[in-house]
């Protein structure tokens, strides 16, 4: 017989967890249903961890400019094998956490195993059958790995892999100009390696403004990272050695690129591929990712897919958000939806990439008369204290209801001072309402103001 709940969550990602704290609270009983890792990409193989790292490589970074501070500090030198263990410490901790919170949630049972659809409220989990009215899809994503002739015949590391390493890599080549990309090539710049970006685009980060972009190769650049756009015809040769080196050639008759170590950073797509879904006649899209509606429904009945599953953002914030419009209509009477929320991110290099809103491309595509305001990061004089001058910070205004469209803050603080910008964004209050407040000094914050008082048409 079946064994039959309220309510089965497969996936123990950001979404799937709190949901099943909301909804044993309203009394119901759930299945929260994981084949690997509880807590998902954030805990295990992403912000998690890669924060953790981002902050040793922080370390090194300022230890090595102690000079530029009145500050002797000899030698630096980084030990990766501690490196990493301070990341796995965290990670585990923050895994354990979870796992303990749904195993001592009453009403809650966690069940580890793949999930398969027999139906559309029938889930086999190996050879046990469950079924709910209600089933919450939140089954993540992972890395792509793109068709690069000879990519087969070395040992690649994706996101995943990458964070296994306890050895410094002598040079690491990076196959991606976006955010995962970026984040790994800075830090292990800063651990000490020769590292070198290979993106197949004209440009890095493809999704922000082109200022942006040549701001973000400038600070990677000066921090001796070897940057090669255009790679339009990428191929690899692996050395004959034992050595497990190779040649990356970015383009038909280009100079090759010899590292010891690749990592493939060039995209995500989601885990739907082996979940039995057509069985349940849930649809999806083009892109192999769950079709929901506003309120995150897919076509079947008592069928919600979260996360990264359903192409609706690519972020724990994201994920998290997900569950919180699901629980408010299901539990609360409260009809929120997907899109009253503005995009929102954070590219966490040193310094951070905030961003809010719309880009300028966007708003020149949307035919919105606008109106641009933009301040250098050397004009902020808490960046000149902290001798982190690089980048610039700007915000886009619509001319007729003033609101604020979008923000870009590429600078120290950046993913921090964008949130101000987002709050006002949010409650629909004219840009006024920021450059008519008094901020703190010294902060960075405090120039918003003035680069709102210092507006001028978009052009």
């Amino acid at each position: 017989m079946p064994r039959e709940f309220d309510a089965i969550i497969v996936g123990a990602g950001q979404a799937g967890p709190p949901l099943a704290g909301r909804l044993t609270e309203a009394g119901q009983t759930v299945a929260v249903i994981e084949r690997k890792l509880v807590g998902g990409t954030c805990v295990n193989y992403g912000c998690i961890p890669t924060k953790t790292l981002v902050a040793s490589a922080h370390a090194a970074h300022v230890a090595r400019r102690g000079a530029d501070f009145g500050i002797a500090t000899g030698d630096v030198t980084v030990d990766m094998a501690r490196v990493k263990a301070r990341k796995d410490q965290i990670m585990l901790g923050d895994r354990h956490g979870v796992e303990s919170w749904l195993e001592g949630m009453t009403g809650c049972t966690l069940i580890r195993g793949h999930a398969r659809f027999e139906g559309p409220h029938t889930i086999r989990v190996d050879d046990e059958v469950l079924t709910a009215s209600q089933i919450f899809l939140n089954v993540g994503g992972r890395a792509t790995v793109p068709d690069i002739p000879g990519l087969a015949d070395i040992d690649y590391l994706t996101n995943v892999g990458i964070l296994d390493l306890d050895e410094l890599p002598s040079h690491l080549v990076v196959v991606g100009g976006s955010y995962i990309a970026l984040e790994f090539a800075q830090m292990y710049r800063r651990f000490g390696a020769r590292v070198s970006v290979v993106e197949r685009g004209p440009r890095l980060t493809a999704r922000e403004d082109e200022d942006v972009s040549a701001a973000i190769k400038d600070i990677l650049e000066a921090e001796g990272i070897d940057v090669h756009l255009d790679a339009t015809a990428m191929r690899i040769i692996k050395h004959d050695s034992d050595s497990g080196g190779f040649d990356l050639y970015p383009r038909d008759g280009a100079d090759p690129i010899s590292g010891t170590h690749l990592l493939v950073a060039t995209g995500r797509r989601p885990n739907t591929d082996d979940l039995g879904l057509s069985v349940a006649g849930v649809a999806l899209d083009a892109r192999g990712y769950i079709a929901t509606d506003d309120q995150l429904r897919t076509n079947v009945d008592g069928i919600w897919a979260m996360g990264d599953c359903n192409g609706k953002g690519a972020f724990t914030h994201t994920s998290y958000n997900d569950f919180e419009i699901v629980a408010a209509n299901l539990l609360d009477d409260d009809p929120r939806r997907v899109s009253d929320r503005i995009t929102t991110y954070a590219l966490y290099i040193d310094p951070p990439l905030g961003r809010a809103g719309m880009s300028v491309a966007e708003v020149r595509a949307s035919g919105r008369r606008a109106l641009v305001g933009k301040r250098p990061m050397t004009r902020v004089g808490r960046a000149v204290e902290k001798g982190e001058t690089q980048g610039f910070m700007k915000v886009l205004v619509d001319a007729e209801t003033e609101e604020i469209l979008g923000a870009a803050i590429l600078g120290v603080g950046g993913d921090e001072v964008v949130q101000d910008i987002l709050d006002v964004m949010t409650a629909k209050l004219p840009y006024t309402a920021i450059s008519r407040t008094m901020h703190i000094h010294p902060t960075v914050s405090e120039l918003v103001p003035t680069m709102l008082q210092e507006l001028s048409p978009l052009s």
